[in-house]
């Protein structure tokens, strides 16, 4: 480590694409200078996220649950299908959820009423109090998190990271489809 300059604390990534530069000089490494960035962040951001709904008594899973369910519209239900379907949690981390969030009182499981197979899961008054105000906590919380941006780099970046969402996904796309033909 002699003789090595110190780390800037806020881009560390600046100083592995020059670790990488220096012991590869053959490698193209620009993707670093968006992938390893953006991960650093999540990493971060997550740090944060679970930090502020854990003072609540939530798990950031549970969280999800929560505000899946206040998203669909009153009367605030959804099956654990839908929940499952809507990406945030896994279909095997439902069930799970469900019974936390009901043992808590934030929800309640009702039967449909013309199908008694399908199973609800609704916020409760308790469940929607909670999840309004620790969603309107959340989004104080990132906007000070994004407080460094200007509003129009705001909307840039969010292009940004959709093309970029599209790219990887495309890419992923592209290796399921070459490995099914191979």
């Amino acid at each position: 480590m002699a003789g090595k300059k110190a780390v800037d604390r806020q881009d560390a990534a600046a100083a592995i694409i020059e670790d990488w530069a220096r012991e590869r000089p053959e490698l193209d490494t620009s993707p670093l200078e968006v992938l390893a960035r953006l991960h650093r962040s999540f990493l971060r951001y997550h740090t944060e996220l679970a930090a502020a709904i854990e003072r609540h008594g939530l798990a950031v899973a549970d969280f999800d649950v929560l505000t899946a369910l206040r998203r669909a519209g009153a009367p605030y239900r959804l099956t654990a299908g839908q929940l499952a379907d809507s990406g945030l949690i896994s279909s095997a981390g439902v069930t799970l959820r469900l019974d936390r969030l009901e043992k808590d009182g934030f929800l309640v499981r009702e039967r449909d009423a013309g199908d008694r197979r399908v199973v609800y899961s609704r916020l409760t008054d308790a469940g929607l109090a909670k999840v309004d105000e620790v969603f309107a906590e959340h989004l104080d919380n990132e906007r000070r998190m994004l407080a460094g941006l200007s509003p129009a780099e705001r909307r840039q970046l969010a292009r940004l990271l959709s093309k970029l969402e599209r790219s990887i996904v495309a890419s992923a796309d592209g290796e399921a489809e070459a490995g099914a033909g191979a």
